[in-house]
Protein backbone atom coordinates (compact mmCIF):
# COMPACT_ATOMS: atom_id res chain seq x y z
CA UNK A 1 0.00 0.00 0.00
CA UNK A 2 1.54 3.19 -0.84
CA UNK A 3 1.97 6.09 2.24
CA UNK A 4 0.55 9.17 1.84
CA UNK A 5 2.84 11.79 2.22
CA UNK A 6 2.77 13.62 5.30
CA UNK A 7 1.94 17.16 5.88
CA UNK A 8 2.98 20.00 7.57
CA UNK A 9 1.19 21.60 10.68
CA UNK A 10 -0.62 23.72 8.57
CA UNK A 11 -1.46 21.14 6.16
CA UNK A 12 0.82 21.05 3.08
CA UNK A 13 2.59 17.90 2.08
CA UNK A 14 5.67 17.41 3.32
CA UNK A 15 8.81 16.85 1.34
CA UNK A 16 10.00 13.20 2.49
CA UNK A 17 13.68 13.94 1.52
CA UNK A 18 13.02 17.20 4.30
CA UNK A 19 11.39 15.05 6.85
CA UNK A 20 14.52 12.78 6.78
CA UNK A 21 16.79 15.56 7.30
CA UNK A 22 14.76 16.91 10.38
CA UNK A 23 14.79 13.46 12.13
CA UNK A 24 18.42 12.92 11.36
CA UNK A 25 18.83 16.50 13.18
CA UNK A 26 16.80 15.43 15.63
CA UNK A 27 19.28 12.62 16.25
CA UNK A 28 22.37 14.12 16.79
CA UNK A 29 20.93 17.09 18.94
CA UNK A 30 20.39 14.04 21.00
CA UNK A 31 23.65 12.60 20.83
CA UNK A 32 24.83 15.90 21.55
CA UNK A 33 22.91 16.32 24.90
CA UNK A 34 23.94 12.78 25.70
CA UNK A 35 27.71 13.41 25.06
CA UNK A 36 27.28 16.94 27.43
CA UNK A 37 25.98 15.59 30.04
CA UNK A 38 28.42 12.75 30.05
CA UNK A 39 30.93 14.90 29.73
CA UNK A 40 29.46 16.87 32.98
CA UNK A 41 29.21 13.92 34.97
CA UNK A 42 32.93 12.98 34.43
CA UNK A 43 34.42 16.58 34.84
CA UNK A 44 32.05 16.27 38.24
CA UNK A 45 33.30 12.63 39.62
CA UNK A 46 37.01 13.75 38.18
CA UNK A 47 36.81 16.63 40.66
CA UNK A 48 36.18 14.38 43.87
CA UNK A 49 38.40 11.84 43.02
CA UNK A 50 35.80 8.88 41.44
CA UNK A 51 37.60 8.54 38.22
CA UNK A 52 41.34 9.27 37.36
CA UNK A 53 42.64 9.23 40.85
CA UNK A 54 42.78 12.87 41.26
CA UNK A 55 42.47 12.26 44.76
CA UNK A 56 44.50 10.42 47.86
CA UNK A 57 42.92 8.16 50.39
CA UNK A 58 42.45 8.54 53.84
CA UNK A 59 44.15 10.75 56.41
CA UNK A 60 47.86 11.36 55.40
CA UNK A 61 51.38 9.51 55.52
CA UNK A 62 52.49 10.48 58.83
CA UNK A 63 54.35 13.63 57.72
CA UNK A 64 53.07 16.44 59.34
CA UNK A 65 53.05 20.02 57.77
CA UNK A 66 52.59 23.28 59.05
CA UNK A 67 49.82 25.26 56.90
CA UNK A 68 48.85 28.98 57.53
CA UNK A 69 45.68 30.40 57.46
CA UNK A 70 45.99 34.11 56.90
CA UNK A 71 43.49 36.72 58.32
CA UNK A 72 40.88 36.88 56.55
CA UNK A 73 41.46 34.36 54.19
CA UNK A 74 39.16 31.66 53.51
CA UNK A 75 39.53 27.42 53.40
CA UNK A 76 39.26 27.65 49.85
CA UNK A 77 42.11 29.96 48.68
CA UNK A 78 44.77 27.00 50.21
CA UNK A 79 44.09 24.41 47.63
CA UNK A 80 46.94 25.48 44.81
CA UNK A 81 49.24 24.87 47.86
CA UNK A 82 48.08 22.22 49.52
CA UNK A 83 48.66 20.33 46.06
CA UNK A 84 52.21 21.48 45.64
CA UNK A 85 53.19 20.65 49.23
CA UNK A 86 51.92 17.04 48.78
CA UNK A 87 49.15 17.58 51.24
CA UNK A 88 46.33 17.11 48.82
CA UNK A 89 46.88 15.54 45.44
CA UNK A 90 44.59 17.97 43.60
CA UNK A 91 43.20 20.93 43.68
CA UNK A 92 40.10 20.49 41.86
CA UNK A 93 39.40 17.56 44.51
CA UNK A 94 40.17 20.32 47.27
CA UNK A 95 38.01 22.58 46.26
CA UNK A 96 35.00 20.15 45.44
CA UNK A 97 35.55 18.66 49.47
CA UNK A 98 35.75 22.92 50.53
CA UNK A 99 32.71 22.99 48.84
CA UNK A 100 30.72 20.02 50.23
CA UNK A 101 31.88 20.69 53.73
CA UNK A 102 29.14 23.39 55.16
CA UNK A 103 31.53 24.17 57.85
CA UNK A 104 34.02 25.75 55.78
CA UNK A 105 33.58 29.29 56.19
CA UNK A 106 34.23 29.06 59.93
CA UNK A 107 37.76 28.57 59.71
CA UNK A 108 39.94 30.51 61.99
CA UNK A 109 43.36 32.23 60.82
CA UNK A 110 46.17 30.45 62.41
CA UNK A 111 48.62 27.57 61.68
CA UNK A 112 47.46 24.25 61.22
CA UNK A 113 49.00 20.73 61.59
CA UNK A 114 47.94 18.85 58.31
CA UNK A 115 50.10 15.54 56.63
CA UNK A 116 51.13 14.61 53.40
CA UNK A 117 48.71 12.53 51.05
CA UNK A 118 45.38 13.48 52.80
CA UNK A 119 42.33 12.57 51.00
CA UNK A 120 40.53 16.05 50.28
CA UNK A 121 37.76 15.67 52.37
CA UNK A 122 40.32 14.71 55.38
CA UNK A 123 42.40 18.02 54.59
CA UNK A 124 39.12 20.17 54.91
CA UNK A 125 38.30 18.59 58.04
CA UNK A 126 41.72 18.74 59.51
CA UNK A 127 41.38 22.82 58.67
CA UNK A 128 38.30 23.03 60.90
CA UNK A 129 39.58 20.75 64.03
CA UNK A 130 40.75 23.16 66.51
CA UNK A 131 42.49 20.50 68.12
CA UNK A 132 45.10 20.73 64.82
CA UNK A 133 45.42 24.43 65.62
CA UNK A 134 48.92 25.19 66.56
CA UNK A 135 48.90 27.10 69.90
CA UNK A 136 48.87 30.80 69.78
CA UNK A 137 50.49 33.80 72.23
CA UNK A 138 47.98 34.88 74.41
CA UNK A 139 49.14 38.25 75.85
CA UNK A 140 47.12 39.47 78.86
CA UNK A 141 46.54 43.28 79.76
CA UNK A 142 49.13 43.68 82.55
CA UNK A 143 51.90 41.21 81.35
CA UNK A 144 55.15 41.67 81.86
CA UNK A 145 57.89 40.59 79.61
CA UNK A 146 59.85 38.26 82.89
CA UNK A 147 58.38 35.90 84.95
CA UNK A 148 57.09 37.45 87.97
CA UNK A 149 57.61 35.11 91.31
CA UNK A 150 55.38 36.43 94.25
CA UNK A 151 56.35 35.87 97.89
CA UNK A 152 54.79 32.66 98.90
CA UNK A 153 52.87 32.07 96.00
CA UNK A 154 53.35 31.24 92.44
CA UNK A 155 55.25 32.54 89.57
CA UNK A 156 53.15 34.23 87.05
CA UNK A 157 54.97 33.30 83.37
CA UNK A 158 56.14 36.28 81.57
CA UNK A 159 55.80 36.92 77.98
CA UNK A 160 59.47 35.77 77.37
CA UNK A 161 58.72 32.29 78.30
CA UNK A 162 55.26 32.54 76.59
CA UNK A 163 56.77 33.02 73.78
CA UNK A 164 59.45 30.02 74.31
CA UNK A 165 56.32 27.20 75.42
CA UNK A 166 55.00 27.98 72.42
CA UNK A 167 57.60 27.71 69.83
CA UNK A 168 58.81 24.69 72.27
CA UNK A 169 55.52 22.93 71.34
CA UNK A 170 55.75 22.88 67.59
CA UNK A 171 59.77 22.04 67.08
CA UNK A 172 60.96 20.72 70.32
CA UNK A 173 64.41 19.64 69.45
CA UNK A 174 65.21 23.67 67.68
CA UNK A 175 62.79 26.17 69.27
CA UNK A 176 63.18 29.04 70.71
CA UNK A 177 64.71 29.99 74.62
CA UNK A 178 64.40 32.24 76.77
CA UNK A 179 67.94 33.36 76.81
CA UNK A 180 67.31 33.81 73.04
CA UNK A 181 65.02 36.14 73.67
CA UNK A 182 66.17 38.30 76.33
CA UNK A 183 69.85 38.23 74.05
CA UNK A 184 67.44 40.10 71.16
CA UNK A 185 65.32 42.38 73.22
CA UNK A 186 68.90 43.60 74.96
CA UNK A 187 71.13 44.29 72.39
CA UNK A 188 69.15 44.32 68.93
CA UNK A 189 68.98 48.16 67.44
CA UNK A 190 65.09 49.02 68.52
CA UNK A 191 64.61 49.80 64.78
CA UNK A 192 65.50 46.46 63.63
CA UNK A 193 62.87 45.34 66.11
CA UNK A 194 59.99 46.98 65.37
CA UNK A 195 59.85 49.68 67.60
CA UNK A 196 58.05 52.84 67.06
CA UNK A 197 60.21 56.15 66.48
CA UNK A 198 58.25 57.81 69.23
CA UNK A 199 59.37 54.82 71.30
CA UNK A 200 62.96 54.36 70.13
CA UNK A 201 65.23 57.32 71.97
CA UNK A 202 63.62 55.71 75.64
CA UNK A 203 64.45 52.01 75.21
CA UNK A 204 68.10 53.58 73.73
CA UNK A 205 68.33 55.07 77.11
CA UNK A 206 68.10 51.14 78.74
CA UNK A 207 71.10 50.40 77.50
CA UNK A 208 71.10 46.84 77.30
CA UNK A 209 68.41 45.86 79.51
CA UNK A 210 66.23 43.46 77.95
CA UNK A 211 63.08 45.08 80.07
CA UNK A 212 63.73 47.87 78.05
CA UNK A 213 60.90 46.89 74.92
CA UNK A 214 58.51 45.96 77.95
CA UNK A 215 55.09 47.78 77.17
CA UNK A 216 55.43 47.50 73.16
CA UNK A 217 54.02 44.04 73.14
CA UNK A 218 50.51 45.12 72.96
CA UNK A 219 48.08 42.30 74.69
CA UNK A 220 46.51 39.81 72.31
CA UNK A 221 46.68 36.69 70.46
CA UNK A 222 49.41 36.12 68.52
CA UNK A 223 50.28 33.15 65.92
CA UNK A 224 53.62 32.50 66.48
CA UNK A 225 55.77 30.89 63.17
CA UNK A 226 57.36 28.00 64.69
CA UNK A 227 60.43 28.58 61.63
CA UNK A 228 60.95 32.02 62.94
CA UNK A 229 63.96 32.52 65.46
CA UNK A 230 64.19 35.04 68.30
CA UNK A 231 64.76 37.97 66.52
CA UNK A 232 61.66 37.67 64.28
CA UNK A 233 59.33 36.68 66.83
CA UNK A 234 60.29 39.79 68.79
CA UNK A 235 60.34 41.96 65.60
CA UNK A 236 57.07 40.82 64.00
CA UNK A 237 55.88 41.40 67.49
CA UNK A 238 56.20 44.83 68.01
CA UNK A 239 55.74 45.61 64.52
CA UNK A 240 52.22 44.55 64.78
CA UNK A 241 51.96 46.53 68.07
CA UNK A 242 53.17 49.50 66.31
CA UNK A 243 51.15 49.68 63.50
CA UNK A 244 48.05 49.32 65.49
CA UNK A 245 49.04 52.13 67.48
CA UNK A 246 49.81 54.03 64.87
CA UNK A 247 46.91 53.56 63.17
CA UNK A 248 45.05 54.45 66.19
CA UNK A 249 46.81 58.31 65.89
CA UNK A 250 48.53 57.69 69.36
CA UNK A 251 50.40 60.58 69.06
CA UNK A 252 47.56 63.03 68.68
CA UNK A 253 45.85 61.00 71.23
CA UNK A 254 48.76 61.41 73.69
CA UNK A 255 48.84 65.28 73.36
CA UNK A 256 45.34 65.81 74.05
CA UNK A 257 46.21 64.31 77.51
CA UNK A 258 49.43 65.97 78.14
CA UNK A 259 51.90 62.93 77.64
CA UNK A 260 54.20 61.64 74.86
CA UNK A 261 52.85 58.23 73.30
CA UNK A 262 55.48 56.25 75.15
CA UNK A 263 54.49 58.09 78.55
CA UNK A 264 50.68 57.35 77.98
CA UNK A 265 52.07 53.50 77.36
CA UNK A 266 53.73 54.01 80.85
CA UNK A 267 51.01 55.65 82.75
CA UNK A 268 48.78 53.03 81.40
CA UNK A 269 50.57 50.20 82.79
CA UNK A 270 50.39 51.58 86.53
CA UNK A 271 46.42 52.02 85.75
CA UNK A 272 46.78 48.09 84.54
CA UNK A 273 48.84 46.95 87.37
CA UNK A 274 46.96 49.38 90.05
CA UNK A 275 43.77 49.32 89.02
CA UNK A 276 40.95 46.84 90.20
CA UNK A 277 38.59 46.32 88.01
CA UNK A 278 35.90 48.93 87.47
CA UNK A 279 38.42 51.60 88.50
CA UNK A 280 40.08 52.09 85.77
CA UNK A 281 39.18 55.83 85.67
CA UNK A 282 39.86 56.76 88.82
CA UNK A 283 43.22 55.42 89.02
CA UNK A 284 44.52 56.89 85.64
CA UNK A 285 42.45 60.44 87.65
CA UNK A 286 45.09 60.29 90.28
CA UNK A 287 48.05 59.72 88.40
CA UNK A 288 47.05 63.01 86.59
CA UNK A 289 46.58 64.79 89.90
CA UNK A 290 49.20 63.53 91.30
CA UNK A 291 51.97 64.78 88.50
CA UNK A 292 50.12 68.02 88.33
CA UNK A 293 50.54 68.54 91.97
CA UNK A 294 53.56 67.67 90.97
CA UNK A 295 54.13 65.09 93.79
CA UNK A 296 55.50 61.61 93.47
CA UNK A 297 53.22 58.72 92.46
CA UNK A 298 54.33 56.46 95.23
CA UNK A 299 52.72 53.27 93.42
CA UNK A 300 53.89 49.65 95.12
CA UNK A 301 53.63 48.46 91.74
CA UNK A 302 56.72 50.22 90.52
CA UNK A 303 58.46 48.94 93.86
CA UNK A 304 57.57 45.28 92.73
CA UNK A 305 58.80 46.18 88.85
CA UNK A 306 62.45 46.00 90.18
CA UNK A 307 62.72 43.36 93.08
CA UNK A 308 62.91 39.37 91.94
CA UNK A 309 60.30 38.42 94.25
CA UNK A 310 57.26 40.63 94.65
CA UNK A 311 54.10 41.19 96.41
CA UNK A 312 51.36 43.58 97.35
CA UNK A 313 52.76 44.72 100.83
CA UNK A 314 56.04 46.10 100.04
CA UNK A 315 58.61 46.90 102.64
CA UNK A 316 60.46 50.51 103.96
CA UNK A 317 63.46 49.08 102.46
CA UNK A 318 62.29 48.02 99.22
CA UNK A 319 60.44 51.56 98.89
CA UNK A 320 63.72 53.02 99.39
CA UNK A 321 65.30 51.69 96.87
CA UNK A 322 66.59 53.67 93.75
CA UNK A 323 65.55 51.69 90.31
CA UNK A 324 64.53 53.32 87.14
CA UNK A 325 60.77 52.74 87.91
CA UNK A 326 60.59 53.29 91.99
CA UNK A 327 58.23 56.24 91.98
CA UNK A 328 59.00 55.93 95.91
CA UNK A 329 62.44 57.23 94.96
CA UNK A 330 62.23 58.83 92.28
CA UNK A 331 59.72 61.88 90.62
CA UNK A 332 57.47 61.51 87.63
CA UNK A 333 56.31 57.95 85.25
CA UNK A 334 58.84 55.21 85.74
CA UNK A 335 61.41 54.75 82.99
CA UNK A 336 59.47 53.01 81.12
CA UNK A 337 55.93 50.74 81.31
CA UNK A 338 55.87 48.02 83.70
CA UNK A 339 53.66 45.87 81.78
CA UNK A 340 51.72 45.76 78.24
CA UNK A 341 48.63 48.27 78.85
CA UNK A 342 45.29 46.96 77.57
CA UNK A 343 43.59 49.56 75.10
CA UNK A 344 40.89 49.80 78.70
CA UNK A 345 43.83 50.87 80.63
CA UNK A 346 44.94 53.58 77.88
CA UNK A 347 41.71 55.02 77.17
CA UNK A 348 41.18 55.27 81.02
CA UNK A 349 44.13 57.97 80.68
CA UNK A 350 42.30 59.61 77.77
CA UNK A 351 39.11 59.68 79.61
CA UNK A 352 39.98 59.89 83.22
CA UNK A 353 37.13 60.33 86.05
CA UNK A 354 36.47 63.38 87.46
CA UNK A 355 37.74 63.91 90.84
CA UNK A 356 40.48 65.81 93.02
CA UNK A 357 41.54 62.33 94.27
CA UNK A 358 45.57 61.87 95.32
CA UNK A 359 44.98 58.31 97.10
CA UNK A 360 43.42 55.16 96.99
CA UNK A 361 43.85 51.98 98.64
CA UNK A 362 41.99 48.53 98.35
CA UNK A 363 40.61 48.20 101.51
CA UNK A 364 39.12 44.45 101.60
CA UNK A 365 39.47 40.45 100.23
CA UNK A 366 36.57 41.47 97.80
CA UNK A 367 38.69 44.61 95.80
CA UNK A 368 37.17 47.13 97.14
CA UNK A 369 39.03 50.65 96.53
CA UNK A 370 38.57 53.62 98.35
CA UNK A 371 39.69 56.97 96.78
CA UNK A 372 40.70 59.98 99.20
CA UNK A 373 41.74 63.51 98.54
CA UNK A 374 42.97 64.31 102.02
CA UNK A 375 45.94 62.32 103.63
CA UNK A 376 44.31 61.89 106.81
CA UNK A 377 41.70 60.24 105.72
CA UNK A 378 43.81 57.75 103.17
CA UNK A 379 45.41 56.98 106.40
CA UNK A 380 42.38 55.62 107.80
CA UNK A 381 41.68 53.61 104.70
CA UNK A 382 45.10 52.16 105.19
CA UNK A 383 44.31 51.15 108.39
CA UNK A 384 40.78 49.51 107.54
CA UNK A 385 42.90 47.63 104.76
CA UNK A 386 45.55 46.71 107.24
CA UNK A 387 42.74 45.48 109.71
CA UNK A 388 41.00 43.38 106.62
CA UNK A 389 44.33 41.55 105.99
CA UNK A 390 45.20 43.17 102.64
CA UNK A 391 48.43 44.12 103.34
CA UNK A 392 49.67 41.54 105.35
CA UNK A 393 53.51 40.27 104.47
CA UNK A 394 54.00 36.77 103.29
CA UNK A 395 57.98 37.72 104.01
Amino acid sequence: MTKKPRRSPKGRRMDPKYVKRRQRGAAVLVAAIILIFGALVWIALSAIGAIGGNDYEGEGNGVVQLVQVQEGSSVSELGAELEERGIVKTDAAYQSAAFSNPNAGSIQPGFYRLQEEMSAASAVAALLDPDNRVEMLDVQGGATLMDVTVVAGDTRKGIFTMISEVSCAETPGDCVTVDQLHDVAAKTAPQELGVPEWAVPAVLERGTDPRRIEGLIRPGQYVIDPGMDAKDILTDLITRSADYYNSTGIEQRAEATGLTPYELLTAASLVEREAPAGDFDKVARVILNRLEEPMRLEFDSTVNYGLSEQEVATTDADRARVTPWNTYAKDGLPDTPIAAPSDEAIEAMENPAEGNWLFFVTVDQQGTTVFNDDFDAHQRSVEEAMGSGVLDSNR
